[in-house]
């Protein structure tokens, strides 16, 4: 089989929220998917809903947690047998628990480093080296607000995204002589399944589909560029 001419992306966490925005904004710029998530029926309903966008769409994805290393060397190996070259890595797969240091369940820091930080440290360490051989490529790392500002009841997930957005930068660094760009995301909250049963109108909250946007329109710019850091809040202000 020739392979294909379409650009390919990665995007963890893809069945809903930020993480589906981003596959429907690049499916619709003509790019075939490869994306995970921990629930099949979720990924099935994306594959669905994206072929009905565009029906010759290629869409790959993974039943998997990536709270695990086993996890993530298993959807790494899944890319790669794909045979296509990766053009675009969005490391999007993360949860949120609230809590503080000095109450949250024991146990909770080491989930949210494995979900937040290591999911992505390990596939970005399994994809990345062929985008340096190919100087070429693009990584996204989906931050948050609280990567740069700490608040009451953030506990775990505040330093699991602190470090992410240290590895952002730090990954930024050593990919430029490569020609590989590196972006971290920092949405603040975003109306997504994460809270659902909460009052507050729609308008005190970030869309899924801005953010997308904001992504692709850093992508879109000429490779002698790049944006280093997107901060996105919701117009009123943090909640």
């Amino acid at each position: 089989m020739a392979p294909s001419s379409k650009k390919l992306i990665v995007v963890t966490g893809g069945s809903k929220g930020i993480g589906k925005a981003i596959i429907n904004k690049f499916i619709r710029h003509g790019f075939d998917v490869v994306s995970c998530a921990r629930s099949e029926f979720g990924l099935k309903l994306l594959e669905n809903d994206m072929l009905e966008i565009r029906p010759k769409a290629q869409i790959y994805t993974l039943p998997v947690d990536l709270s695990t290393k086993e996890g993530v060397n298993t959807f790494a190996e899944f890319v790669k047998n794909t045979g296509r070259k990766v053009d675009v890595l969005v490391n999007n797969t993360g949860f949120f628990a609230p809590g503080q240091v000095h109450n949250e369940e024991e146990g909770i820091l080491e989930k949210m480093i494995d979900t937040n930080l290591y999911s992505a440290y390990h596939l970005t360490r399994s994809l990345v080296k062929d985008m340096m051989e190919n100087q070429d490529g693009y990584i996204f790392n989906i931050c948050s607000t609280a990567s740069i500002m700490p608040y009451v009841n953030g506990g775990s997930y505040c330093i699991s995204k602190h470090a992410l957005y240290g590895m952002t930068k730090v990954l930024r660094e050593e990919m430029k002589i490569h020609n590989v760009r590196v972006t971290a995301i920092l949405p603040g909250p975003t109306l997504t399944a994460s809270w659902d049963g909460v009052t507050l109108p729609p308008d005190r909250f970030i869309k899924s589909e801005d953010v997308a946007e904001a992504i692709f329109g850093a992508y879109s710019l000429s490779k002698q560029s790049v944006i280093e850091e997107i901060l996105i809040r919701p117009q009123l202000g943090d909640l």
